[in-house]
C-alpha cells in the first residue's frame, strides 16, 4: 500500500470511528441477574496498563460509545485499577453505568475486607456485580463453601445491599467451575474463557458453558484472545477472535484494551457484528485445531505447564 492509499484508508477508518458514538450498542440481559448490559464490557486490567490518565480516557470513551458494563478486580495493578475507576466515574458518571469488581481471598472475613477496600477505592457505596475471582482448584472451592468461607461474605454483602448481584470467575479448570455451579444456587453470573482454541483443550465451551445457561446464570466471556496468546502464535486475527466469541451463547465479552484506538476497533467489530454460521465456525475450528493449542496458547489453564505458570498469571487479567 502506498502512502496516499494508506492515508485515505486511515481517514476512512477515522470517520468510521467517529460515527461509532451514534450507532446503537448491542445489548443483552445478564441471565437471572436481570441486568441490561452492553455486549462488550470494558476489561479492568488492560485499561490501566498505560497509566491512570490513559485509563480514564478509555473509560470515558467507552461510555461515549455505549458500553455500560465495567469490569475490575481487587488485585488488578495492586488496586490502581479500582482507584482509576473511582476517579473516572466522578461527576455523576457512576450512576450511568454498571460496575463490578472481584475478590480473590477465600475466607469470609478476608473477602469482606476486600469488598470494603474496593468500595473505598472506587468511591461508591455499592457494586452492581461482585464476583469470587479466579477460582482455580478444588481446594479453593472447599474453602469458599466451608465454614466461614468466602461464600458467606457474598451472601451477606448482597443482604446488606453492598452488592446487587453475585457470581464467580475462573480460567484454570472447567471442573472447578462446574463444582461452584453445582454447590450453590444463589450465584447469578459466571465468567470464563470463550475463544477459538478453547474447544481443543480443557474446554469451558463444551463442558460447563451449557450448564451455566441451563441454570439461568448470566455469562461473561473473557480471554477471547487468550491474553494475547492467539495473535502471538499467529492462530487468528483479533476480529476473528471477537466474532467467534460473540457467536457463542454468551451475554457480554469482557474485552481488554490498552488504548482508546484499540477500544474503538473492538467496538466497531461489536457494533457491526454478524453471527458466524455453523459452517463458518466448523471451518475456523478445523483450522485452529491444527495448532498450536493447549497451554502453549492458553497458559492459564490446568496442565503440567499451566500449573507451573499459574503464579505468573495470578494478578494478570481474569
Amino acid at each position: 500500500m502506498n502512502r496516499r492509499s494508506f492515508l485515505l484508508s486511515s481517514a476512512a477508518l477515522t470517520a468510521e470511528f467517529r460515527s461509532l458514538a451514534d450507532a446503537p450498542m448491542p445489548m443483552a440481559t445478564l441471565g437471572k441477574s436481570g441486568l441490561h448490559v452492553s455486549r462488550m464490557t470494558l476489561g479492568g486490567y488492560h485499561m490501566r496498563v498505560r497509566g491512570e490518565d490513559e485509563g480514564i480516557r478509555i473509560i470515558h470513551r467507552a461510555m461515549d460509545l455505549g458500553i455500560n458494563m465495567f469490569d475490575c478486580a481487587h488485585l488488578y495493578h495492586d488496586g490502581q485499577s479500582e482507584i482509576t475507576y473511582g476517579k473516572a466515574l466522578q461527576g455523576g458518571r457512576r450512576q450511568k453505568i454498571l460496575l463490578m469488581t472481584k475478590a480473590h481471598l477465600r475466607s469470609r472475613d478476608e473477602a469482606m475486607r476486600q469488598l470494603e477496600e474496593s468500595l473505598r477505592r472506587m468511591r461508591t457505596d455499592y457494586l452492581d456485580l461482585w464476583q469470587c475471582h479466579q477460582v482455580s482448584t478444588q481446594a479453593e472451592v472447599d474453602q469458599i463453601f466451608g465454614p466461614h468461607g468466602a461464600l458467606e461474605a457474598f451472601v451477606q454483602a448482597k443482604q446488606q445491599g453492598k452488592v446487587r448481584h453475585i457470581g464467580f470467575t475462573g480460567h484454570h479448570d472447567p471442573a472447578v467451575h462446574q463444582r461452584l455451579l453445582d454447590g450453590y444456587d444463589g450465584w447469578e453470573t459466571a465468567q470464563h474463557p470463550v475463544n477459538l482454541v478453547d474447544p481443543h483443550y480443557l474446554s469451558f465451551i463444551h463442558s460447563v458453558l451449557p450448564n451455566i445457561r441451563r441454570k439461568g446464570l448470566g455469562l461473561l466471556a473473557m480471554k477471547s484472545n487468550a491474553i494475547g496468546g492467539i495473535t502471538k502464535n499467529h492462530v487468528a486475527t483479533i476480529p476473528e477472535c471477537l466474532r467467534f466469541t460473540w457467536s457463542q451463547d454468551i451475554d457480554t465479552l469482557v474485552s481488554g484494551v490498552e488504548t482508546v484506538e484499540q477500544l474503538e476497533q473492538n467496538v466497531l467489530v461489536c457494533k457491526t457484528f454478524q453471527r458466524m454460521s455453523e459452517k463458518e465456525m466448523e471451518t475456523l475450528l478445523s483450522r485452529t485445531r491444527r495448532g498450536p493449542i493447549g497451554v502453549q496458547v492458553e497458559g492459564y489453564k490446568k496442565g503440567e505447564k499451566g500449573a507451573r505458570l499459574r503464579r505468573h498469571w495470578d494478578g494478570e487479567p481474569a
